[in-house]
């Protein structure tokens, strides 16, 4: 593998990262948030919420604004605009502010969210796409391993403030290697025909793709599904189960290391299967696993080690699908690839940010609710994923 294959993929990943570390970073602080603030439960899963749905809904002005200006000037105005919004939050007096700023940070982690999967299509297709976007995706997964537990320490050490503050320079640091290290890849006479009235007619153009959309669907029940655990494992493994805020963090890794374990193997897979093979097969296990662990615990089962070692299995699978579905679902778009790229996140987040709503609302504390929302999410990723790829399948 080139260094600089390599070294793209780091900045790359860690561009990226600076919004999901916004949300994974203060999740163990979610309950002592709420005592501090003199916030509810669900005031403070807002501040989640909040940060999901904008993430999603301004990536559909990030996408096209990169395909008309480059690449570059979003993402400088993005981390800066995420920095401004992460100190707000660290001086924040009540949840209302909070919730304020966390909109704010989140429109700045936007560009980084979206602006990246751009670029690895300017740069490559099929099979080095996937190998670019492995390699981004597992250092975007290094994120919920090292994040919380990050966390963890921070809050021990200075309180839940203390997180914005490690955030703000995070966004410094992402900023430094966006000046120094990032080259423009959508040069001046790519951009001619790009515009906001293009952006609309792309956007029309796309949802009515069905293969777009069956595939951004695919990927963002799989993102769901991770959501619905985002919004409850806190209270769940700290409140339920009893563990400290540092025993959490472990848990959350575990997963995450899973999932970006598994999804360095979709470059060799694809490349000896194909795309739509691996989602296929992928898919499958994800809903094998969730579906039958959302079943064990209908039935009554109550294991803290039972229910870690599915979410291990069903991660895993899950990061085969995440940057497969995201790779297929581009690869026709090469000329649109900012617009294509933000409304595939846009549909994500909004997703995910729905179904975490709905699974919160019957949230009680056990690990029910959480468990049988992640299996319904991978079950419905698997319905969708036989009528997708039918298709692709079949000119393999």
């Amino acid at each position: 593998m080139k260094p600089s294959f390599l070294r793209m993929a780091v900045v790359l990943g860690l561009i990226t990262a600076v919004g999901p570390f916004s949300i994974d970073m203060y999740l163990p602080a979610l309950p002592s948030m709420g005592a501090s603030l003199n916030a509810t439960p669900g005031a403070v899963q807002i501040t989640l919420i909040a940060s999901f749905v904008t993430l999603g809904l301004c990536q559909l002005f990030y996408g096209p604004l990169s395909d008309m200006v480059g690449r570059k000037p979003p993402i400088y105005a993005g981390l800066a605009i995420f920095a401004l919004g992460s100190i707000g939050c660290a001086l924040a007096p009540n949840i209302e502010v909070l919730i304020g700023f966390r909109v704010i940070q989140a429109f700045g982690a936007c560009a980084g969210m979206v602006i990246p999967r751009a670029i690895v299509r300017d740069m490559h297709t099929g099979h080095d796409a996937t190998r670019l976007m492995s390699l981004l995706m597992l250092v975007v997964s290094i994120s919920p391993i090292l994040a919380p537990l990050t966390g963890s320490f921070v809050i021990a050490a200075f309180g839940w403030r203390g997180v914005f503050i490690i955030l703000t320079l995070a966004a410094a640091l992402g900023l430094v290697l966006a000046v120094a290290e990032l080259k423009e890849t959508h040069q001046p006479e790519k951009r001619g025909e790009s515009s906001w009235r293009g952006a609309f007619k792309a956007y029309k153009r796309l949802l009515v793709d069905p293969e777009f959309i069956g595939l951004t669907l695919v990927g963002s029940l799989g993102v769901s599904a991770f959501f619905v655990y985002l919004g409850s494992a806190a209270y769940v493994l700290i409140n339920y189960y009893g563990l400290s805020p540092s025993g959490f963090s472990l848990c959350f890794a575990l997963n995450a290391a899973s999932f970006f374990g598994f999804c360095q193997l979709t470059g060799l897979l694809t490349r000896r299967f194909g795309l739509a093979p691996v989602i296929r097969v992928a898919v499958i296990g994800f809903a094998l696993t969730m579906t039958s662990l959302a079943v064990l615990v209908g039935f009554g089962a109550d294991s803290l080690p039972m229910m870690m070692a599915f979410l291990f299995v069903g991660y895993g699978f899950l990061g085969l699908v995440i940057p497969t579905t995201a790779v297929l679902s581009l690869e026709h778009h090469g000329a649109i690839a900012g617009t294509a790229s933000a409304l595939m996140g846009s549909l994500q987040m909004v997703v995910g940010a729905a179904i975490m709503a709905i699974a919160g609302f019957f949230a009680n504390g056990t690990p029910a609710p959480m468990l049988i929302g992640i299996g319904a999410c991978a079950a419905a990723a698997f319905i969708v994923a036989q009528f997708t790829l039918r298709k692709s399948l079949a000119s393999q």
